[in-house]
Order: C-alpha cells, then sequence, then structure tokens
C-alpha cells in the first residue's frame, strides 16, 4: 500500500496495490500491519457505512462528530466518482481552518484517512457513485454537527447549486462554528472544554 501525506497533519491518501487479470482484480483495502509497517498509529474501526447518491452534483457535508464521541474516519470509493475534503478544525493548530481535497474513484483505488479533530465532505462527480467508510467510533446523534459547504473558501468544481440535505443547507457558517477541538500536535486533538 502506497501512503502519501497531506499537509494537513494526519490526513493521509492510502493506495492499496491491485492485482488483476483478466477477471478483474483483487486488493486488500485495508491492512492494520501496513500501517504499523510505517511506523503509524493504528485506527480502531468499529463501525462501516456505505452511502450512495443517485445523481452527480451531490454534496455531503460538511460534518464532524464532537468528543467524546469523535470518529476518524477512512473513505473510499466503491463506484463512481467523488470529491472527498477534508477541514482541520483542531484549535490552535498550524493549519486550523484549511482544507485538502483528493479525488476518489472506483478507478483509482485511492483512500482518505480522516483522523478526529476534521470536518468531512464530499461531493460526487458521477451518477451512482457509492461512498465506503470506517469509522473510528458509533453515530451518536448528540454529538453530530456540521458546518454550511460554502463557507470556508473549498473548490467543490460544482457548477450552479449541489444537491443538499436539509440539515446541510441549514448548516451553521464558519464564523458561526466554535470547534469543539483542540489541537495537542500533528496528529492529534484533545476535546476542548
Amino acid at each position: 500500500m502506497q501512503i502519501e501525506p497531506t499537509f494537513l497533519g494526519g490526513v493521509l491518501v492510502l493506495v492499496p496495490r491491485r492485482f488483476g487479470d483478466v477477471r478483474g482484480f483483487f486488493c486488500e483495502s485495508w491492512s492494520g500491519r501496513t500501517l504499523l509497517d510505517a511506523g503509524l498509529d493504528l485506527p480502531e474501526f468499529v463501525q462501516d457505512n456505505h452511502s450512495l447518491s443517485a445523481a452527480a452534483g451531490t454534496l455531503r457535508g460538511l460534518h464532524f462528530q464532537a468528543p467524546p464521541h469523535a470518529q476518524g474516519k477512512l473513505v473510499r470509493c466503491g463506484r463512481g466518482r467523488l470529491f472527498d475534503v477534508a477541514v482541520d478544525i483542531r484549535k490552535g493548530s498550524p493549519s486550523y481552518g484549511q482544507w485538502t481535497g483528493v479525488e476518489l474513484s472506483f478507478e483509482n483505488g485511492r483512500q482518505l484517512w480522516i483522523p478526529p479533530g476534521f470536518l468531512h465532505g464530499f461531493v460526487t462527480r458521477e451518477p451512482d457513485t457509492e461512498i465506503l467508510y470506517k469509522c473510528t467510533d458509533y453515530y451518536a446523534p448528540d454529538c453530530d454537527g456540521a458546518v454550511a459547504w460554502d463557507s470556508i473558501g473549498i473548490d467543490w468544481g460544482v457548477a450552479g447549486q449541489p444537491i443538499l440535505s436539509a440539515k446541510d443547507a441549514q448548516a451553521p457558517s464558519w464564523n458561526e462554528f466554535d470547534s469543539p477541538f483542540t489541537y495537542e500536535g500533528p496528529f492529534g486533538y484533545e476535546a476542548g472544554l
């Protein structure tokens, strides 16, 4: 597996190796041993999620789950193509409020590791795009939060208005957001008070 750091501390692009022949391909989409061998901390996943977006231009995000149920996510595309985004929301971080985006597709097999302390969102580039992601904590409705997709200056590459849920259309702006995360180093956070 190829591991590519991004400029946001802790956010990584993982590219599993594919072994193909006339039947198709095989790959290990997740290997804890590979991360350990690379000297990285091994997240413990407790929940897998699978989402389908029927139309291209569907935007989901920007979402987070606050402590004590903060989630790290390992995101990949099972079918289609999407633009996946992480935003640093760790107060005191040198990259606070900055974002990175990566195209994930069935074709390229890339994955994005987003640790706790980051907003997450994506927009679909093709119809019937599936996103699959592993989470390091269970969904907790009382810890669920969102920030308006268009309030941070992210170039989503969408012409016109994306397709949004009611929750995402009504999310507070970045200027109204008070992050529950505090920076404690390049790969961590601590819960804000």
